[in-house]
């Protein structure tokens, strides 16, 4: 039987999630909100993700403050507007399709916030051209020629913290199934592991214990206010000498796990131009398997596969319990259903879709017959 097409538990305070395989929908930023409010943009992409055969869809990265976001156009859930938004919209593409689990990714983008559109450059917006003040860890620049973000205080972090909680707890109104706290890509919580980005002389910089405090502190509070399945995206190492590494990674996330963390979705990258990226086919695969070999934590791999064979092999070595794909599914959207034929494997598809099903595939999809007139 196909791992890749077998159901999957991931625990929780409440009882855990169940979930019909082990294909993830990755978050992907889409640009496409209006100050911070989900569009009609978000509709069509969220329905056509939620009909992809996927076991468990993840929203964007969601920021908790408008602060937080990584361009003006990115998606947020800080008050009752973006809240309203984006619950209209999740509910109306949730009735389009079948049943789905949906996660929430919970953001702040830190010294990578006030930043241009990807295809109109992405790079630091002055304040002539929308940007805002960002804010950090440290009075240090991601790029040289970037202005500093603002060194936060004690004050900041507790907003923050509180601004993750407030988020959370929007989250659960809107009826979301799970929560992943994005502390990857070099956001803030990213920031504050890597001593790259990371050179406070306090309580919250300098030792691997103090670089984690933070991140575990705003793991802690949505932990207590929330019940539901909670996990976090890590970057398991920046790819950079004297950078975050896997050592390090290991060590959060077991102390996550204590925490109560009930999953682990391992990316890398993202807080230094200096990295040494060495893209391949399941490049990130290997530190997968290590955190989930120390940690016994539920594991998403993710990064470059986009075979049914290639998920399926990793599963079945071992290296993960989830496999999370993003650009494989923008190209085609309904990567499940063919991964489920070419695996053996069943997938949940709108009966108006059964008649594009190609000869002899009828048995990848539940309940699906096709009919004439």
């Amino acid at each position: 039987m196909s791992l890749l097409f077998s159901p999957l538990t991931l625990p929780s305070p409440q009882g855990g999630l169940t979930l019909p395989n082990r294909i993830v929908v990755a978050p992907m930023c889409q640009y496409a909100a209006v100050d911070g409010q989900a569009t009609d943009w978000h509709l069509m992409h969220w329905g056509n993700l939620l009909n992809s055969g996927a076991g468990l869809f993840t929203i964007e990265a969601t920021a908790v403050l408008p602060e937080g976001r990584i361009t003006p156009a990115c998606l947020g859930l800080w008050d009752d507007a973006t809240e309203a938004a984006l619950t209209d919209h999740l509910h109306r593409a949730r009735a389009l399709a079948p049943h789905t689990a949906v996660c929430i990714q919970l953001a702040h983008a830190g010294r990578k916030a006030s930043s241009a559109l990807p295809w109109q450059g992405g790079q630091l917006l002055s304040p002539e051209q929308g940007g805002w003040q960002t804010e950090g860890p440290s009075a240090l620049a991601q790029l040289p020629h970037e202005p500093a973000p603002h060194a936060m205080t004690d004050a900041d972090l507790a907003r923050v913290r509180d601004a993750f909680v407030a988020a959370a707890l929007r989250s659960v109104r809107m009826g979301v199934d799970a929560i992943e706290l994005h502390a990857a890509h070099g956001y803030l919580l990213h920031e504050f592991l890597s001593p790259l980005a990371n050179q406070r002389s306090d309580a919250y910089g300098g030792s691997l214990e103090n670089r984690m405090r933070f991140p575990l502190e705003v793991f802690a509070a949505v932990r207590q206010a929330y019940s539901g399945c909670l996990g976090l995206r890590l970057s398991a190492t920046d790819w950079v000498e004297g950078g975050w590494d896997l050592t390090q990674s290991t060590a959060f996330c077991t102390a996550l796990k204590a925490a109560g963390c009930d999953f682990i979705h391992v990316s890398s990258g993202g807080v230094s131009p200096q990295q040494k990226i060495p893209l391949a086919t399941g490049y990130q695969v290997p530190f997968a398997r290590a955190i989930r070999a120390a940690t016994g934590m539920a594991t998403t791999a993710v990064g470059l596969i986009t075979e049914p064979a290639e998920a399926e092999a990793l599963l079945q070595a071992g290296d993960a319990d989830l496999v999370a794909l993003a650009r494989a599914f923008l190209y085609q959207p309904r990567w499940g259903w063919q991964a489920a034929v070419a695996l053996g494997g069943q997938v949940q598809a709108n009966p108006a879709y059964w008649r594009c099903l190609p000869r002899g595939a009828q048995a990848a999809f539940v309940g699906a017959s096709v009919g004439t007139r």
